[in-house]
């Protein structure tokens, strides 16, 4: 009788497996394998625990040992005829694994760090080895003759068994490193080094016990490994400069890989694994050589690893590892002397692996904690030790007791890693080395240098900024350029004079006394010491991409061709400016923390913070869908501005770019839309047309001498605004910057000492400037209202304050240049804007000057970043003032 073909209309029910068209039961297999999977692993993920932590967990909790348990579930779910079919795909799956273990795997950590790499590699490979071989003598005579194992001699056991406890799962210590932001300490650069000597000898040592397994006479596998070493001597002599001309031609390695490129390096490496396969030697190990033989130059790896890893990732490895969890059977371990061995296993997998780490980490000079942090890394087996376990059930070397009992060991040493290396190593105790070696502190804590560091953090509060740390974003990048640039050297660099005119004084004209010394300005060219020094870094989100952890290894690659730092760069040699820049990987919750770690490591003067043009902390690529009125609403950029604020020990400055060539709302962009569509039922537009009628090239060019600035600053008294006024006179310096101090006579409640006490300070300010600045620099006295002591007097107060500042940018020629500068924290106007005062928090009622609706467009959270005059001046109807610079001094 013919198969109906109706499928579930014809009464077929889909659950029974059809050898002809098995894709039904695979498609609810893989479904079931991946919404598992990913369940689990979010709990885990907030521990900081790998995904195969859940993808072996799922197979564990559908196979024997917990759902198998239910009548009918094993033979309904996964049949043991649909298995192969699962098998071949997980499998396709590991081999593509594989290829991006090794397109991850970078040989120049092992190159540049061979001593200590050699070193810690071979301690933490020689005693797990050597222990791990005492116990296989047990495991052979208790479980090697059980059910599912072939005939092997002891010498093959033992070299399997020791490669299981010996092994490193070098691509789980490597997200591991990242996301404990260890990659850049002695105690990562040391494993991550001995990771991959560790993982490219147990590759090889596995590919040596396949062989001899497969073989059936020694003679067999010696000719065996003759001929994988002839092919792996024939892709690193002959395919590999192949491969990298091909790659050059096609520019690759330029633009990163096309289709075409990336179907023929697939293609290779699935040609490469069946070439292993075929000789007696897995499959997986073809597609780690080819992995392994890809260039890095140019990020193709990461390029490469970025088309591929989702898929590999997602759906592959969850079936694979998953398999792995469905041949666990816990139940086989029932009695006592299989838990011994259990226990037994463990132990020596963990301790002989942290005891060799940490004695070789020792020995080449590391503290006790940093060796045993050491060691504890290099203990975790991850997804590596369950593949090598798969490849010896497959091999029939270990009986499903045995590879249980191996999986139970994986996962234990895994899920320890962590907490462990979190615990030996916190980042407490980093900064204590840190500085210790530094030579800052003595090793009970104690400061070598007082006196020294209090008087200079004392003479910083009232110094000019000279150390500038710039969160380099896209969106913003011109402005903080700019603002860079007025902090930095004014005078022009003096004339230049060819080197063989400078060796040759007597064909050369007379020099001019008064003329400059041209030998100086040629071997002179870094900047004084007493000049501006501004070190930039660029956040990249960490993701659980392995591409995304290749570019945190590759951090020194992956920052030299990084745009935005080499506009950065590009800017501060253009303008004469010591510009340090640099990209740093993490995760997108360790922003804040990354960057106030970093202005307290530089101990740096000022942190320049731009605001983001989506309200988003991810950077916008283009500027097409940015909707302006959304951009200070409470988000996710709003809680990291506020947690750098609340933490960095620096003053800090939120620069909001105020663009002349405004973005378009949501409700003008749709009005926009609807004219353009009726425009196009008579004309279509082409893109060159599109392109013309942008408002930016419509505007005239502008004219020259654009360079010039002016800023104001609205003068209210405090901490905050005696910074931003010390800031602003700093500007002032520029000859291309004129400023306005507007000093906002608001009597403080309670307090006339510390109002007058502003009123000298700024006096003072005042009487210190010379005669040059004087002509750039004005001073102006706003008289407060009525009744400013009230929350509608405070509200006039701010709303004529605007209307100052909007005047005197008025009467500036080049708006492009204009900026205000406010102070954040001003206790004169506490009442003003505050959620549930005078505003409604945001409902807009109660006040007819705006006020309201510019809550709704300032969130609550956003008030309390920008503070209250800068929430004024960031609303859309104080376009005309400019940027603005909300400063905070130091905390």
């Amino acid at each position: 009788m013919a198969k109906t073909q109706g499928g579930i209309l014809e009464g077929s029910n889909p659950s029974d497996y059809d050898s002809s068209n098995p894709i039904i039961v695979f498609i609810y297999q893989a479904g079931i394998i991946i919404v598992i999977c990913r369940l689990l692993h979010w709990p885990l993920s907030k521990i900081r625990q790998p995904r195969v932590i859940a993808e072996v967990i799922t197979g564990i909790l559908l196979g024997p040992s917990v759902m198998g348990r239910i009548p009918g579930f094993t033979d309904a779910i996964f049949p043991a005829a649909s298995i192969p079919n699962l098998s071949v795909v997980a499998n396709l799956g590991l081999i593509l694994f594989l290829f991006l273990v090794g397109l991850e795997t970078n040989l120049r950590f092992l190159v540049s760090n061979w001593r200590v790499a050699i070193s810690v590699s071979a301690a933490g490979m020689i005693l797990p080895f050597g222990l791990g071989c005492a116990i296989a003598y047990g495991l052979y005579n208790t479980f090697q003759h059980e059910p599912g194992t072939v005939d092997v001699n002891f010498g093959t056991y033992l070299l399997f068994i020791g490669i299981a406890m010996a092994i490193t799962a070098f691509p789980v210590l490597c997200r591991i490193l990242t996301e404990l932001k260890l990659l850049d300490t002695n105690v990562g650069v040391i494993v991550l080094s001995a990771g991959v000597g560790n993982d490219v000898v147990g590759w090889v040592l596995l590919a040596l016990c396949v062989a001899l397994v497969n073989a059936g006479t020694g003679l067999t596998a010696l000719w065996v490994l003759l001929v994988c070493l002839g092919y792996v001597l024939f892709l690193t002599f002959v395919f590999r400069p192949l491969f990298l001309r091909f790659l050059v031609r096609t520019g690759s390695l330029q633009k990163g890989p096309s289709q075409s490129v990336v179907a023929v390096t697939l293609l290779i490496a699935l040609a490469s694994a069946f070439f292993t396969q075929a000789i007696g030697i897995h499959a997986i190990f073809g597609g780690f050589i080819i992995g392994l033989l890809c260039p890095h130059e140019g990020g193709f790896a990461i390029k490469l690893t970025e088309k591929i890893e989702d898929l590999v990732a997602t759906l592959f490895l969850p079936l694979y590892f998953t398999l792995s969890g469905l041949q666990t059977n816990l139940g086989l371990l029932d009695t006592g002397t299989v838990w011994g061995y259990v226990i037994g296993i463990i132990a020596i997998a963990f301790i002989a692996k942290v005891a060799g780490g940490a004695g070789a980490s020792r020995l080449c000079g590391m503290l006790w904690r940093e060796s045993f942090a050491i060691g504890v890394m290099m203990s975790c087996k991850g997804l590596v030790e369950l593949i090598v376990l798969n490849i010896g059930l497959q091999a029939k070397i270990l009986s499903t007791r045995t590879f249980t009992m191996f999986v139970v060991m994986a996962l234990v040493t895994t899920f320890a890693t962590t907490p462990l290396t979190v615990a030996l190593y916190p980042k407490w105790y980093q900064t204590k080395v840190e500085r210790w070696r530094r030579g800052e502190i003595d090793w009970a804590g104690n400061p070598l240098q007082t006196d020294s560091r209090d008087n200079s953090v004392a003479i910083a509060k009232d110094q000019p900024v000279r150390k500038l740390l710039v969160y380099l974003r896209l969106d913003g990048l011109s402005s903080l350029c700019t603002l860079a640039a007025l902090l930095g050297p004014t005078q022009p660099p003096s004339p230049k004079t060819h080197p063989d005119k400078e060796a040759l004084p007597s064909q050369s004209p007379e020099p001019d006394e008064s003329a400059p010394s041209t030998t100086n300005t040629i071997t002179n060219t870094s900047p004084s010491p007493t000049g501006l020094q501004v070190h930039g870094v660029r956040l990249m989100e960490l993701t659980d991409r392995d591409s995304s952890v290749m570019k945190v290894s590759e951090i020194e690659q992956y920052t030299l061709w990084d745009p935005v730092v080499n506009t950065f760069r590009a800017f501060g040699q253009w303008h004469d400016i010591s510009i340090m820049a640099g990209v740093s990987v993490v995760p997108e919750y360790s922003y804040a923390d990354t960057v106030v770690g970093m202005a307290r490591d530089d101990t740096s003067d000022l942190l320049l913070v731009p605001w983001s043009e989506t309200g988003l902390i991810a950077d916008p690529q283009t500027g097409l869908g940015i909707n302006e009125s959304a951009r200070f609403t409470n988000g996710p950029y709003t809680d990291f501005v506020a947690h750098v604020l609340n933490t960095v020990p620096c003053s800090t400055g939120l620069l909001i770019e105020r663009s002349v060539y405004p973005h378009h709302t949501h409700a003008h962009t749709q009005q926009q839309q609807q004219q353009q569509q009726q425009k196009s039922l008579h004309k279509p537009p082409s893109i060159s047309a599109l392109s013309i009628r942008s408002s930016i090239w419509n505007t005239p060019p502008s004219a020259p001498g654009t360079k010039t600035h002016h800023v104001v600053l609205p003068f209210f008294g405090g901490r905050d605004d005696r910074f931003a006024l010390r800031f602003v006179l700093q500007l002032a310096r520029h000859d291309q910057v004129t400023a306005t101090v507007l000093h906002v006579d608001v009597p403080l409640s309670g307090e006339p000492q510390g109002h007058e006490s502003d009123a000298i300070y700024l006096a003072s300010m005042r009487e210190g400037l010379g005669e040059e600045m004087a002509l750039r620099v004005v001073f102006k006295k706003l008289p407060s209202p009525s009744g400013s002591g009230s929350a509608e007097g405070e509200r006039e107060t701010v709303e004529r304050t605007v209307e100052a500042v909007k005047e005197e940018m008025g009467r500036s020629v080049h708006k492009a240049g204009n900026m205000v500068v406010v102070g954040r924290r001003n206790n004169r106007l506490e009442g003003v804007g505050s959620p549930g005062v005078g505003t409604g928090g945001g409902s807009g009622s109660g006040s007819g000057n705006g006020f309201g609706s510019g809550l709704e467009e300032v969130g609550e959270d956003a008030t309390r970043v920008l503070g209250v005059v800068g929430r004024a001046m960031v609303r859309m109807e104080s376009r005309i003032v400019g940027n603005v610079l909300v400063l905070q001094g130091r905390r």
